[in-house]
Formats: C-alpha cells, structure tokens, sequence
C-alpha cells in the first residue's frame, strides 16, 4: 500500500487565491453575479472565504484578467459580459512578447492569417446581401480618399476597415474579431518591420479586385484574389535589422599633412 501511494504524484498546496477564484467563478457561471452585478466588497469577501485581503485582491485581478470583471475605484469589481473582443485582448500581450522575442512566429502570424482570410473571403463570396456588398465597397473608397490625401496612417486604418467588412459577412463575432486582432498584431509591429513603399496604389487594385469577386459571389476568384494579395503583402514585411557597424581598424589612423587641403566630400 505504501509503495502504490509513494508512487503517485505529491500533494501540492495550493494557494488560497486560487480557492477564492474558484469560488468566485462558480458564483458567476451558476448566473448568481450576472452582467452587470457587483461583487461583495473586499471586507465581505474576506469574511465568507476565511482569507485575507491578498488572497481576495489576487483573485479579483485575475477575474479582471481573464476579462469577467472590471474594477472600478471607489465602486467596486463589476461583472461583465465576455465577449469576443475581450477575448483577443486577453492574449494580446502573451502575442505581442511571443512576436517580439521569436523571429519565426512572425511568420507563423502571417500564414495564419492568410490562411484564416481566405475562410472569410470564401463565406464572403457566399452570403454577401447587397448591403454587405455595399459596406465593402465604403471601405475601399475611404480608403482611396486617404490615399489621394497622402494621409497614409489613415490608409492603412482603412486597409484593416476593408478587412473587417469582408469578416463581418459571416455575422460570425469570433471571426470578426480574430480578423482585427490579427492585423493589430501584425501592424502594431509597422515601427519594428520595414513596409516597403509605393505599394498603395497596388493595394487597392487588389482590393478592387476582391470586391469585385464577392459581389459576382465567385468564391473560388475571390479566394484566389485574397491569396494573391495576402501573399503579395506579406512580402513587405520583414525583420528590421540595424545596419552593422563597421569594424573599427586596428591601425593608426592616417593624418593628412597640414599644408594639403582637403575637399569636403560631396
């Protein structure tokens, strides 16, 4: 008997914070703390748990973590309804520090959204009514407005817009919202990567050509397009590197007689 138990894994304390966000979470999903509610004050909760005020606190910011509450001062932790939105933003760092110390999850970041927007441009070109049609078609030429304006921060915001119409097709709040965390992620890194210019003008034909597509409801040239233009971008993006410094040399430096002069170089 003594032998099968030393051979099972140890007992692990656990943390009274973890108890009190397990509590805490029963309460929620049972429906007791619905949207909106507020929770017991610290000073309750310390009371019903038996714990102290750093297990409850603990507790509370990782409810707030996970996006199921939302702290206010001076009025307490309010539940709130999770969504999809709130779901990206929840890994956002975590994908920010992946793609900041690992080169190749760039690249694994760019795959994936290519292949996640063909998904969207495919149920596009499916479902499209007239007013989706329409709402892509606003987004495109907002975007070439911006463009004619050469205001090319608000370009690129369009460029996310354009993206965004063509996920909310599908009515689907996940997709929409894996679209737009996909591309923040990507472009919030537009200080770290070099964006080749001169591209806009391509871009929007590109995109013309997509909307074109989705509104002939041909899933396979709007997927073909999606691809081309995806593909085509992702290009643009690369890894900044500094310029290496040149290797100081070992010998004495020339000096130049004092009765020569020298020319400026041009």
């Amino acid at each position: 008997m003594i032998g099968s138990l030393a051979s099972t894994l140890p007992v692990v304390r656990r943390k009274l914070s973890d108890a009190v966000l397990d509590r805490l979470l029963e309460h929620i999903r049972s429906g007791e703390f619905k949207p909106g509610d507020l929770l017991p004050p610290e000073r309750s909760m310390m009371e019903i748990f038996e714990v102290g005020r750093p297990a409850v606190r603990e507790a509370v910011q990782r409810l707030q973590h996970m996006g199921l509450v939302v702290v206010v001062h001076g009025d307490g932790a309010r539940v709130i309804a999770p969504s999809a939105d709130s779901m990206t933003r929840q890994i956002a760092d975590t994908v920010r520090h992946l793609l900041s110390t690992q080169p190749r999850s760039l690249e694994d970041l760019k795959e994936a959204r290519l292949f996640f927007e063909i998904g969207m441009v495919r149920i596009a070109a499916q479902r499209a009514t007239a007013g989706d049609i329409e709402a892509i078609r606003e987004a495109l030429q907002n975007q070439e407005l911006f463009l004619k304006d050469r205001d090319l921060t608000n370009f690129l915001l369009r460029d996310m817009e354009f993206h965004r119409a063509i996920a909310a097709v599908s009515g689907n709040s996940i997709y929409r919202a894996l679209t737009q965390a996909m591309f923040h992620w990507i472009e919030e890194f537009h200080t770290d990567l070099v964006r080749l210019p001169g591209a806009e003008r391509l871009t929007l034909s590109e995109h013309a050509l997509i909307l074109e597509r989705i509104a002939a409801h041909d899933e396979e040239g709007a997927a073909s397009a999606m691809e081309a233009h995806l593909t085509r971008a992702n290009k643009l993006y690369r890894l900044y590197e500094p310029p290496t410094p040149r290797k100081a040399s070992s010998q004495r430096p020339r000096t130049v007689p004092l009765k020569k002069k020298v020319r400026p170089s041009r």
